[in-house]
């Protein structure tokens, strides 16, 4: 079944790490609701099976008031067929899961929280420049517990400079603490045109330590498998039958559409992506014009996004499947660029299958490149 991603560019602060679409103004909050609106029905022959996920992502997708986000709800089933059983997943932020805010997301459909912790250190979060506080954070996963929202995932964010090991193990333990089935983790990057990318290059922030992120990367392994989690993708950990549904379907090729500003979408094919820009978004709209570039794969591009995306899940990248969907060339030059990690202990092979090993895990960026086939032209 297909998926739906829908981008909601609204925040009350912009983190310092932040390089995602957004704005902290929402002036134009309700045109921006109905351009979304418009674009989820003129792409009404894109899905032509049931809707199998639903994602609003952002951006924070719970500033928007019920009735927005009723209205979204409108035009998806009035539009499309979604399975009774779809997963619908709203990312949050835990200032804004108050009681009340619980009370209209519970006359909602959404039947999963995606929680923006990031960490449950006050000072940490004042150096991101998050909106809520650590005891927000706790409380928020609480209150959603006792609505009757238990499936829920926290993101946590690691390897940034005040973070020690003793720090992060307790960031983990509270978050196994508080029983959520799902916990996401990401190493701090830094990207271009954000406040800590300005502050590291004039010498006021202390740059990301490679080495820090690796360490803790393996703390985090370590505990939250010894904590029955199963580490089902690089960064995503969950409980048996928790993995996130939308997002799977993102790592193993399945169909989805893009909605809103700076989203993209997937055809088996190519690839869709919106402008990053909300009133070019609106005003293409406004024409009665998707305002979407198509980016064209080619074969290569299809194969070398297969291998990235397959070898980060405990799937696996299957050797049957690239011969036939890709061909026996590309088998060919699979095979031959697996020799380059024989004298590494990074890969497990289990017949057709090839798996990253727990150590391989601190390289798959690195071990998915040696793989990709490059085109003569490129």
């Amino acid at each position: 079944m297909s998926g739906i991603y829908i981008h909601i560019p609204f925040c009350k602060k912009a983190c310092h790490y932040c390089d995602f679409h957004f704005s902290t103004s929402l002036k134009y909050a309700d045109e921006m609701v109905d351009a979304i609106c418009k674009e989820i029905k003129m792409k009404k022959d894109r899905i032509s099976g049931q809707v199998g996920s639903i994602y609003f992502g952002g951006g924070t997708p719970s500033i928007l008031s019920q009735a927005a986000l009723q209205k979204i709800f409108d035009a998806i089933n009035h539009t499309f067929s979604v399975d009774a059983n779809a997963e619908i997943t709203i990312e949050t932020n835990p200032d804004d899961l108050t009681a009340q805010k619980l009370k209209e997301l519970k006359q909602l459909p959404v039947n999963r929280f995606s929680v923006g912790i990031q960490s449950f250190y006050d000072e940490d979060l004042t150096w991101m420049n998050r909106a809520h506080q650590a005891r927000e954070a706790e409380d928020s996963i609480r209150r959603s517990q006792d609505a009757g929202f238990e499936n829920l995932t926290l993101d946590l964010i690691y390897g940034y400079p005040l973070l020690t090991d003793q720090k992060w193990l307790s960031n983990i333990q509270k978050a196994i603490e508080l029983e959520v089935p799902h916990i996401s983790a990401y190493a701090l990057t830094v990207e271009p045109r954000t406040a800590l990318a300005h502050a590291i290059k004039n010498k006021k922030q202390t740059p990301v330590n490679d080495n820090q992120s690796a360490a803790q990367f393996v703390i985090l392994m370590d505990k939250l498998i010894e904590a029955g989690f199963e580490h089902y993708e690089i960064s995503n950990f969950a409980k048996p039958d928790h993995y996130a549904v939308h997002n799977t379907n993102y790592w193993k090729g399945i169909d989805y559409i893009g909605i809103g500003p700076s989203a993209h979408g997937f055809n088996g094919q190519n690839r869709y992506m919106n402008p990053a820009n909300n009133a070019l978004y609106m005003e293409t709209l406004g024409h009665n014009k998707l305002p979407e570039i198509v980016e064209e794969l080619s074969l290569n591009d299809r194969f070398n996004e297969y291998i990235m995306t397959s070898l980060r899940t405990m799937w696996g990248t299957d050797l049957q499947k690239i011969n036939t969907d890709f061909g026996k060339d590309f088998l060919t030059e699979t095979k031959h660029n697996l020799k380059n990690f024989e004298d590494k202990d990074w890969l497990l092979i289990d017949g057709d299958k090839i798996y990253l090993s727990q150590d391989g895990k601190l390289f798959a960026d690195h071990i998915a490149s040696e793989l990709f086939v490059v085109a003569e032209n490129e």
